[in-house]
C-alpha cells in the first residue's frame, strides 16, 4: 500500500461530508507513522469517525517553515509521513507547499492521493463552460491589490475559479463586476453538505439574491468574450494573440487553425517560418 521507501503522502480530506474520504485515503492514514495536520482538533474528528489511531503533529501556515527539518528528520529515520489540511487537498489554497518543496529537494518521494477538492464540483454544477478553465484560488484581500489581479485576468477567455471567505464575498463580487463587467457567474456554498447551494446569474443578479453568507465560497466566472476580426490579422499575429491570452504555442496554433478552417500544419509552418 505504501511506497518501498519513506515518503511524504498528501492525503485529501472531505470538504464537508465526512463520507467523501476515499478508501485509499483511510488506509494511508492508518499506515503512515505520523500525520501532519492543519488543526489537530479537526483531523481528530475524521480519525475518530473511522476508528483510526495515529500520531498527530500540528503543521499550519504559521509554523510550516519550522516544521521542514522535523519532517525531513522523520523521513531520514525511515518513517512515512502523511500530510492533511482541515478540508480538501493539501497545497491547493492550503498549507503544505513549502514542506513538499523542501522534501523534494532532498530526493524523497511525494505521493499525492486523488480526492476531495472544492473547485471541481463547483465548476461542474456552475452551468458555465467546464473546459478550458483556470483555477486561481484566493484573490488578495486588499482591494487595490485585488483590483490589479483582476485586471490581469480581465481578457482571459477561460472560465475562472476563485475561493473566497464569507466576510469578503460581497466586496469581491463587486470588484469582479467593476473590472470584468456584469458577467455570468455561479457562487457555490456548502459543497457536499446538506445545504449545498449554487447561485447562478449575472453578477448584478447574484448580488441581489438572499442567501446565507456562511462557510467557504467558490466563485466561478464566465471567461471573457473576445471579439476581434482575425481576417485583419496575419496568421502569426493571430497565434500571438492567443499566446498572450494564456495559451501555449500548440494550443494557439490549434485554435487559429480551427477558426480559419485550415490545417494545423499550415499555421505551424507559417508561425515557425516567421520565428526563426
Amino acid at each position: 500500500m505504501l511506497m518501498d521507501k519513506p515518503s511524504l503522502y498528501l492525503i485529501p480530506t472531505p470538504i464537508g461530508n465526512l463520507d467523501d474520504i476515499t478508501i485509499r485515503g483511510l488506509k494511508t492514514l492508518e499506515l503512515v507513522d505520523v500525520i501532519l495536520c492543519e488543526d489537530t482538533r479537526e483531523t481528530s474528528k475524521l480519525l475518530s469517525k473511522y476508528n483510526i489511531k495515529n500520531k498527530l503533529v500540528s503543521c499550519h501556515e504559521f509554523n510550516e517553515d519550522k516544521m521542514k527539518d522535523k519532517v525531513l528528520g522523520y523521513l531520514n529515520t525511515g518513517l512515512n509521513v502523511g500530510l492533511v489540511t482541515d478540508q480538501g487537498t493539501p497545497l491547493i489554497s492550503d498549507p503544505g507547499y513549502r514542506i513538499a518543496l523542501y522534501i523534494s529537494s532532498h530526493n524523497y518521494n511525494i505521493v499525492s492521493l486523488p480526492g476531495a477538492t472544492a473547485f471541481v464540483p463547483a465548476l461542474t454544477i456552475s452551468a458555465l463552460a467546464p473546459s478550458p478553465f483556470t483555477f486561481y484560488g484566493f484573490l488578495n484581500a486588499k482591494k487595490n491589490k485585488q483590483i490589479k489581479e483582476l485586471e490581469s485576468l480581465r481578457n482571459h477567455s477561460y472560465t475562472l475559479i476563485f475561493y473566497e471567505a464569507p466576510h469578503r464575498l460581497i466586496d469581491t463580487l463587486n470588484n469582479i463586476k467593476e473590472v470584468f463587467g456584469d458577467r455570468k457567474i455561479c457562487v457555490v456554498r456548502e459543497i457536499s453538505k446538506k445545504y449545498e447551494q449554487a447561485i447562478r446569474g449575472k453578477i448584478s443578479e447574484v448580488l441581489t439574491r438572499d442567501f446565507p453568507i456562511k462557510g467557504e465560497f467558490v466563485i466561478v466566472v464566465e471567461g471573457a468574450k473576445l471579439e476581434f476580426d482575425f481576417n485583419s490579422m496575419s496568421i502569426v499575429e493571430h497565434v500571438n494573440f492567443y499566446i498572450k491570452d494564456g495559451n501555449t504555442k500548440n494550443e494557439a496554433i490549434k485554435l487559429v487553425a480551427k477558426e480559419r478552417g485550415i490545417p494545423k500544419s499550415i499555421v505551424y509552418k507559417e508561425y515557425l517560418d516567421n520565428n526563426k
